[in-house]
């Protein structure tokens, strides 16, 4: 039996590298015949630059820079490629919400500026291609934190530049460009196919993951429509389509600020880990993710794993860190088998402290009473 582990990272737990290994060595203390392809994945969020770092030739360039907070210095980085002249930037190492403490997470005071920064820096280099990967924010600053590392300005009514964090954006009144050089070719690898604004927008859906209270909400959003009608007045460009709303609205900053593409985080990893050619004569693909929700059938690892695994008729087991999806919808989707690592009478501290044990024992179950294992 031919099995691929191709999981995506538990989010502040377990790295996807380490969740593959561990599913791994579980299946094979049950069964030590196995065949096992181990494939870690990412979807253009957290861990997408290690995962790339791990297919491709590359190094990391540590780079210090503005943290989520304005008062915060973080040692964060991108990944460059030199055989292929590109950069990819991760924005949850300079931007992301494992930067902050829980009490710290507040989406009016967060900014995008370091992830500016990080893209300032790998311009520097003679890319032709930048690739910007913007799962995991704190933000909802619609990538104006981001414009302005790079030079551009956002003016008030008085002349003024506007602060930071999404609680600024309804004060934009001008719009300068910046004078520094523009990118390459830019593209988005995007996990979400949210638009910007409105009710499955950036801030009615991510905005509370961030901190945000009903009311903070309803104001990053009128923001978000302000900075959007802004743009297409004063660059031309519509900004408000699915998938801008990736990061709290940083992939339409991007598209604004960086004319960069749109694209399928999932799909672009796919295309170049050698998952299309190992799942052909697979019997099992085991993927999974630290919460397996609505969300993840909607341009996240899962839901490229699943369409792909339908073009080949491949079973699929997902073990997750927590699950909020019935069997029924699951089992609309050609899923065989969910698993959650945390059981109704854990409290969410307690999965995430014994993350590694609790993945474990949940796949040694998964191998003993699922798989059918010969």
């Amino acid at each position: 039996m031919k099995i691929i582990i191709a999981m995506d990272s538990l989010k502040g737990s377990v790295s996807a590298s380490l969740a593959c290994d561990i599913i791994r060595d579980s299946l094979l203390a049950v069964h030590r015949d196995l065949s096992i392809v181990v494939i870690p994945m990412a979807d253009g969020g957290e861990g997408t630059a290690k995962t790339l770092l791990k297919i491709r030739d590359g190094e990391w360039v540590s780079h210090n820079v503005m943290g989520p907070l304005p008062i915060q210095t973080v040692e964060a980085g991108y990944a460059w490629f030199e055989n292929r002249a590109e950069a990819l930037v991760e924005m949850a190492s300079a931007s992301g919400t494992t930067l902050l403490k829980p009490e710290e997470l507040n989406p009016f005071n967060t900014t995008t500026y370091g992830t500016g920064q990080l893209v300032g820096h790998a311009l520097e280099r003679e890319l032709q291609k930048l690739l910007l990967a913007v799962g995991g924010s704190a933000t909802v600053d619609g990538g104006v934190g981001m414009a302005m590392a790079l030079g551009w300005q956002f003016l008030d009514i008085h002349g003024n530049a506007i602060g930071y964090g999404g609680r600024h954006l309804e004060q934009i009144a001008t719009i300068i460009p910046s004078e520094n050089p523009g990118a390459p070719a830019v593209e988005v690898l995007c996990d979400v196919d949210n638009p910007l604004c409105g009710k499955t927008g950036a801030a009615h859906i991510f905005g509370p993951q961030k901190g945000a209270t009903p009311d903070m909400v309803d104001q990053l959003d009128a923001g978000l429509h302000h900075l959007a009608d802004c743009v297409e007045k004063e660059r031309g460009k519509k900004i408000d389509i699915p998938g801008a709303g990736a990061a709290g609205g940083l992939a339409a900053g991007a598209m604004a600020f960086l004319d960069a593409e749109l694209v399928s985080g999932i799909e672009t990893i796919i295309s170049v880990n050698g998952l299309k050619d190992e799942i052909q004569n697979a019997d099992w693909i085991i993927t999974g993710e630290g919460r397996f929700d609505a969300q993840s059938l909607h341009g996240k690892v899962v839901s490229g794993i699943v369409n792909l695994a339908q073009e080949t008729k491949t079973q699929v087991a997902i073990i997750a860190g927590s699950t909020q999806i019935s069997e029924q919808q699951y089992k609309q989707w050609g899923i065989e088998i969910v698993l959650s690592c945390q059981k109704e009478d854990m409290t969410t501290e307690y999965a995430i402290e014994h993350s590694e044990t609790l993945l474990r024992n949940t796949t040694r179950d998964l191998a003993e009473h699922y798989l059918k294992l010969p």
